[in-house]
């Protein structure tokens, strides 16, 4: 969760909440941002809808096994045309 510029240490919720409000006002956004990855998730994020977009929502596997196999493969086949993508506009 993003910490505001003006957040206080004194009225926190909890010592972990703390922590990073003093470690952020401590490093500044950017370095902060860096040192905890902040923002990854919205990356990760993307590719799962992408993925959900191209194939759908639902399995159709019934097992446990099934089901991530079949969420594998969605993954794999996504990455593959990804990566055919990228290597069709570096030829062009």
């Amino acid at each position: 969760m993003k910490i505001r510029k003006n957040a206080t240490t004194y009225r926190c919720k909890g010592r972990r909440r703390r922590q990073e409000v003093r470690k952020y006002m401590k490093l500044g956004y950017k370095t902060w941002a860096k040192k905890v990855k902040y923002g990854l998730r919205w990356a990760i994020e993307g590719i799962f809808s992408s993925i959900k977009r191209k194939f759908g929502e639902d399995l159709r596997a019934r097992s446990v096994i099934g089901l991530l196999a079949e969420a594998m493969q969605k993954v794999w086949a996504y990455d593959v045309m990804v990566s055919y993508a990228k290597n069709a506009m570096l030829m062009a």
